[in-house]
C-alpha cells in the first residue's frame, strides 16, 4: 500500500519521486525501485536498511522485543504449541484443524527414513569432520535422491519437498552425530513424536534402550520452535538468493545451512560454550567481566545481547524458563553450568549490563540446555539448523507463489578505471 511519497534529488537532477510502502506492522519503506532507470542505485553494505522481499511469514519490533509467526507472539506458540503445529502455520499461514494436524503429521511421520544409500555418503567424510559440514553436503546430496515430483513451479511439488526436508533433517542431524562417534545409525520410530524421535535417534544404541525424557522432549521442542524463523537474517536471505535462480530445494537448504554455520549466526550458541569453558570456573568471572568492558580487550562475552532486539529477547523469556527446568530435572552440578548461572545472575541485576540492555539471549539459554542434555557444542548448529529448516522452506515457497525475480544487487565499484594491457612477460 503506497499513500505516502518520498523524494530524493541527486546533484544536478531533477526530483525523484519514490512511493513509501506501508506494511500491516512496522516501519515505512521506501520503494526504490525506479531509482535504476534514473541512473542511480543505493549503497547498503549488508542489506542492513533494505528491505529484500515482501513476507507474510514473520514480524519481528526489535526495540519492543516482538517476534510473531503468522500473527502469533513467540511466548504463546512456544508454551502452548508444539513444533509441528508451528511448522504448519509457518507453511500454511492459519492453525491447523484437529484433522489437517494430524493428517500433517502423519505424513511428516512416515517419510522420516532416508534412502538406505544416503547412509553411504556419511563415509566418505572424515570421521573427525564438524558436523555441520556433513550436514551441509549430505543435504545437498539429497537432491541426487528425490528429483522425481521436482518442478519448482509446481505448488504440489515445492510441497512434497517441503515434506521430505522437515521429515528428514531430524534423521540426517542424528546420523550425523552418530557417525562423529562411530556408533551404528538409529532408524527413526513412528510412535515417538518429533522431538522425541530425535532424542532417541541420537541417544539410543543397539545395545541398550533410550527412554526419551518427558521433561527433556519438551525442551528440545521447544529450542525447535523457538528457532523456527527469524525473518530475513542471513541465512533464510540465502536460502531466497539461491532459489531466485530456480535452484532445486534441497540445494537452497544446503545454501542456508552454510550461511548458519558462521559464528556471528547459527554459531552463537557454540561460541557462548566456547566462552564458558574459557571463564571455567565462577572464581574466574570477575576478571572476565573487567575485560569485557575494556574496550581495548579483545575478549567478548557471548550470549548477551542481540543485533536486532534492543530490549529482551522475547525467545530468551521462554529459553530461560525451560532451561531451569531441565537443570532442575537433571539435578546436574557442573562448573560450567555453574558458571552460566552466575553470568547470568549477574547480567540481569549488574547495571552495566541493563543500562547497555545486554539480557541474555536465546543463543545463551540453548547452549546450556544442550550441554545438559548430553549434546556436544559441535552439534548446537545443527540442531539450530534442523529447527530453521521449515522457516527456510516456508520463504522459499513463499517466494515462487509471490513470482521469482533472480537476485542481482548492485555494488560499488572502486577499482581501477579503464587501462589498456601490454604483457611484460618475455615471449
Amino acid at each position: 500500500m503506497a499513500d505516502k511519497k518520498a523524494t530524493i534529488t541527486c546533484p544536478g537532477e531533477t526530483a525523484v519521486e519514490l512511493d513509501v510502502l506501508q506494511g500491516t506492522l512496522g516501519q515505512d519503506v521506501i520503494d526504490i525501485r525506479s531509482l535504476g532507470s534514473k541512473g542511480v542505485f543505493t549503497f547498503d553494505p549488508g542489506f542492513t536498511s533494505t528491505a529484500s522481499c515482501e513476507s507474510k511469514i514473520t514480524f519481528i519490533d526489535g526495540d519492543e522485543g516482538i517476534l510473531l509467526h503468522r500473527g502469533y507472539p513467540i511466548d504463546q506458540l512456544a508454551t502452548s504449541s508444539s513444533y509441528l503445529e508451528v511448522s504448519y502455520i509457518l507453511l500454511y499461514g492459519e492453525k491447523p484443524t484437529q484433522k489437517e494436524f494430524e493428517e500433517f503429521k502423519t505424513t511428516v511421520t512416515r517419510h522420516t527414513m532416508i534412502h538406505e544409500q544416503i547412509t553411504r555418503l556419511f563415509h566418505g567424510f572424515r570421521r573427525d569432520s564438524h558436523p555441520m559440514a556433513v550436514l551441509c553436503g549430505v543435504t545437498g546430496a539429497l537432491a541426487a535422491f528425490y528429483h522425481d515430483s521436482l518442478d519448482v513451479n509446481n505448488p504440489r511439488h515445492r510441497e512434497i519437498a517441503a515434506f521430505r526436508l522437515l521429515s528428514k533433517m531430524p534423521t540426517v542431524a542424528a546420523m550425523c552425530y552418530k557417525y562423529a562417534l562411530g556408533q551404528p545409525f538409529i532408524y527413526p520410530r513412528n510412535d515417538l513424536s518429533y522431538a522425541g524421535n530425535f532424542l532417541h535417534m541420537m541417544f539410543a544404541t543397539p545395545c541398550e534402550e533410550y527412554v526419551v525424557n518427558p521433561v527433556l522432549e519438551r525442551a528440545m521442542d521447544r529450542i525447535l520452535i523457538l528457532h523456527a524463523d527469524h525473518e530475513q537474517n542471513a541465512s533464510t536471505s540465502t536460502v531466497r538468493t539461491a532459489g531466485s535462480s530456480g535452484a532445486n530445494p534441497f540445494a537452497c537448504i544446503a545454501a542456508g545451512i552454510a550461511s548458519l554455520w558462521g559464528p556471528a549466526h547459527g554459531g552463537a550458541n557454540e561460541a557462548c560454550l566456547k566462552m564458558l569453558e574459557e571463564i571455567n570456573h565462577k572464581e574466574h568471572i570477575p576478571e572476565f567481566l573487567r575485560r569485557a568492558k575494556d574496550k581495548n580487550d579483545s575478549f567478548r562475552l557471548m550470549g548477551f545481547g542481540h543485533r536486532v532486539y534492543k530490549n529482551y529477547d522475547p525467545r530468551a523469556t521462554v529459553m530461560r524458563e525451560t532451561c531451569h527446568e531441565v537443570l532442575q530435572e537433571l539435578g546436574m552440578k557442573d562448573d560450567l553450568l555453574e558458571v552460566a548461572m552466575e553470568l547470568e545472575h549477574i547480567a540481569l541485576h549488574d547495571p552495566y549490563f541493563i543500562e547497555r540492555k545486554l539480557y541474555p539471549n536465546v543463543d545463551f539459554y540453548s547452549g546450556i540446555i544442550l550441554k545438559a542434555m548430553g549434546i556436544p557444542s559441535s552439534m548446537f548448529t545443527v540442531i539450530f539448523a534442523m529447527a530453521r529448516t521449515v522457516g527456510w522452506i516456508a520463504h522459499w515457497n513463499e517466494m515462487h507463489d509471490d513470482g521469482i525475480k533472480i537476485a542481482r544487487p548492485r555494488q560499488l565499484y572502486t577499482g581501477y578505471a579503464q587501462r589498456d594491457f601490454t604483457s611484460d612477460l618475455a615471449k
